[in-house]
């Protein structure tokens, strides 16, 4: 299926490693233009390389630190500077599991700042374009709404879901669509190295909560991704969808 992506400008924040690299990729391979960002400019180059040698154009590399209001901001006036945004996708963020003795409000201020705070500014930023030119695609990655301890980025995760429906409804109209994707257990460096380093630990948890047997692939979620970014998903809006085989059944 051709998503008719050829020539669609597409921002993909945290692209450095892992799902945003291969969203990044994937929507490079679909003949969409690039800019990728993230806070680590060596991981940034490696992708760049790498699209560039798979045939694609090479991307724009614009290094920022989403947790920093100035970083935003030049990262939205970059990325109209050099041409209109058609397609965003809001992949940066981390977990920040924690204990209730250790829930300091510089944990909850970080990991909102990331998670929230930064795309729903760029958003709202690159947004007006997108309605100028009544098409664009904003894609939210989040994540499962089920907790098994805490973490301040459930917190955002809920935000990020409802903000994105209303936001939804208000651009709809105008040929702008929302949709958030949540992904399982993905493999991912935040996934593979820190919640779960070992084979033993994956197995363990893969047995009690994945029905279909095994972690995804960061090409499961960039699939999807690519999708709704595209001109074939223009009846889709205001959905959050799951890509986690099937684990949120478990989640109680």
């Amino acid at each position: 299926m051709d998503l008719e992506l050829s020539g669609k400008a597409a921002l993909v924040t945290g692209a450095s490693t892992g799902i945003g690299a291969v969203i990044a990729k994937t929507l490079a391979a679909e003949g969409a233009r690039l800019m990728i960002t993230a806070r680590r400019a060596e991981l940034l180059n490696k992708v760049a390389d790498d699209i560039e040698a798979s045939g694609a154009a090479r991307p724009e590399i614009v290094v920022a630190d989403l947790t920093v209001r100035d970083d935003v901001d030049a990262l939205a006036e970059e990325a109209t500077t050099r041409g209109p945004v058609d397609i965003l996708i809001n992949n940066a963020g981390a977990s920040s599991p924690m204990t209730l003795a250790d829930s300091t409000d510089e944990i909850w201020d970080q990991s909102f700042a990331l998670n929230f705070d930064g795309p729903r500014r760029l958003t709202h930023t690159l947004i007006t374009g997108m309605r100028d030119r009544k098409w664009g695609r904003i894609i939210n990655l989040s994540g499962s709404l089920e907790p098994r301890v805490l973490n301040a980025a459930i917190a955002y995760i809920g935000a990020t879901h409802l903000w994105s429906k209303g936001l939804s409804c208000e651009v709809a109209q105008d040929g702008v669509t929302i949709n958030c994707v949540q992904p399982g257990r993905i493999k991912s460096e935040q996934i593979m190295e820190r919640m779960y380093p070992t084979e033993e630990s994956r197995r363990v948890f893969i047995d009690a909560n994945i029905p279909i047997g095994y972690f995804g692939e960061p090409s499961d979620v960039a699939n999807l991704v690519a999708y709704l970014a595209s001109t074939r998903a223009g009846y889709i809006t205001g959905a959050v969808i799951p890509v986690d085989g099937g684990m949120h059944y478990y989640g109680h």
